[in-house]
């Protein structure tokens, strides 16, 4: 089941360019003049079930590929809070690569990062003087501004999934589990704690999607899923009296939710939670 039918789907695919974006990619500096970035408009097709077989993500993936490799650029303004180049890298080849695991440059720039947070890891746990260290070996440069800002976010997390060896793989993961700020641009608290409960105290909220979201991302980690349990038994705990699940009208962000046209009926909001939860379960299971 998919929702590539959708209203907002229809919305968004009106707003591509022939080129294959939507405006600015990262920062939505003139929504008057593009109301969305190519950044959202991917993450949210996504979400509605679209993949490299479509011709919108096909010309969308074509258009970071030439910008990856510098035969286009994308139209943003330089931030002047990143390593700017480094940072474009990161964010194309991470796009890229959550619709296709065949494009060699991609692949490349997650290997380098891959090999950067490996040997922060080295020692066996998380150093950020070896984070630095790796950082200005690999792209020559100190980081931006003298503070290398950590990986645990959406970017890194998504980026290095499957490029990591069983044992580092296994201290990544658990170092963004117990991370105080969960993963930037997706969700910021802590994910789990072994002592403290840190699970969302209200289901039904978009705090609640978000923290999904943010288990979602790490169900990419093949080797680590059976330290998904706890999210696991959360989620099952919260199934309504129908053996179903509803995160409520305050979920719907335009970012997870709505997957349907209209949650004007609750019974069509309970469907799209649990065809997201439900997926997210299968994956887990997997491993349980």
């Amino acid at each position: 089941m998919t929702y590539k039918n959708s209203k907002w789907a229809k919305e968004i695919l009106s707003l591509q360019y022939d080129e294959g974006m939507w405006g600015y990619f990262h920062t939505l500096s003139e929504p008057h003049k593009h109301p969305i970035t190519t950044e959202q408009a991917l993450r949210r097709l996504q979400i509605l079930g679209y993949n490299l077989n479509d011709e919108s993500i096909q010309k969308a993936v074509e258009y970071m590929s030439d910008c990856l490799i510098g035969s286009k650029h994308i139209p943003d303004r330089r931030e002047k809070t990143h390593d700017w180049d480094i940072f474009t890298n990161l964010m194309l080849a991470t796009w890229i690569r959550r619709f296709t695991d065949k494009n060699e440059k991609a692949n490349q720039t997650a290997d380098t990062w891959a090999s950067i947070i490996t040997y922060a890891f080295s020692s066996g746990s998380f150093s950020y003087m070896d984070y630095v260290s790796a950082y200005k070996n690999v792209f020559g440069t100190k980081p931006h501004g003298g503070r290398l800002i950590d990986f645990n976010d959406f970017y890194h997390v998504s980026l290095i999934a499957d490029r990591l060896n069983r044992e580092t793989e296994a201290m990544v993961f658990d170092y963004i589990l117990n991370h105080k700020d969960g993963i930037y641009y997706i969700y910021d608290r802590q994910i789990w704690n072994e002592f403290t409960n840190v699970l969302p105290d209200n289901f039904a909220s978009k705090l609640a999607s978000r923290y999904i979201g943010a288990i979602e991302l790490l169900s990419k980690y093949r080797n680590n899923l059976y330290k998904l349990k706890f999210a696991a038994e959360w989620i099952e705990n919260n199934r309504n009296v129908n053996g179903k699940w509803d995160m409520g009208s305050s979920a719907n962000d335009k970012v997870y939710f709505p997957l349907s046209d209209s949650w004007q009926r609750k019974n069509v909001r309970e469907a799209d939670c649990t065809y997201r939860i439900q997926n997210l379960l299968n994956s887990i299971s997997l491993a349980l």
